[in-house]
């Protein structure tokens, strides 16, 4: 468990949990910053952390191949901190994935690759990982999850047509899908998307 950083409450049966996911050129520790916006006091709490401070080497809309082996161990350590939480007792439909931009596209591909009930999914500024989305990676049903894809109208590097086809692939498996976009252009985590978050998914 080297490639994680645990914080808030210890995981146990009947508690909460979250899976926070950080961003390209950024770090668990960063990521578990957000602890002091969002209402996650009552939360055990896992940040992997990407080796190199990166998930993939290229854009998530770059040809698959180009991004493995990386993708894969990047999943991989996404599950190893799931796989953390459910051993420790905590239900799967009590554990949040949540990320922000390389971490929002990880939360969303892992999620649609194991879709269950999930507590909350919420990619700040992401979409689902390929040139082209393949629905026949996917599996599962999402039981209604609430999942949040939020991010600028005019992001540089996650387009919001991305957005809206992740958006509509998730809802066909189930989940209660929130797409929030902004007329800005920043690439950034907004007070709004925050207060999104805590009212809908942590209130």
């Amino acid at each position: 468990m080297s490639n994680m950083i645990f914080a808030g409450e210890k995981p146990n049966q009947g508690g909460k949990a979250a899976i926070l996911i950080h961003g390209r050129g950024a770090s668990a520790e960063s990521i578990l910053s957000l602890q002091s916006y969002l209402n996650l006091d009552e939360y055990a709490l896992v940040a992997p952390q990407a080796s190199n401070h990166t998930w993939y080497p290229f854009s998530f809309m770059a040809p698959d191949e180009s991004n493995q082996p990386k993708l894969e161990e990047s999943l991989s350590k996404i599950q190893d901190a799931f796989g953390y939480l459910t051993q420790a007792g905590v239900s799967p439909s009590d554990i949040l994935i949540l990320g922000f931009s390389q971490g929002a596209c990880l939360s969303l591909e892992f999620a649609a690759k194991n879709a269950q009930k999930f507590a909350g999914v919420v990619a700040f500024t992401g979409g689902l990982i390929g040139e082209k989305l393949n629905p026949s990676k996917y599996s599962g049903d999402f039981q209604g999850t609430t999942i949040l894809i939020s991010g600028s109208k005019q992001d540089m590097h996650v387009p919001l047509s991305r957005m809206q086809e992740s958006a509509d692939l998730l809802t066909r498996m189930g989940a209660d899908v929130t797409l929030a976009s902004f007329h800005d252009s920043m690439h950034t985590i907004r007070q709004e998307e925050v207060d999104w978050v805590n009212k809908n998914l942590l209130g």
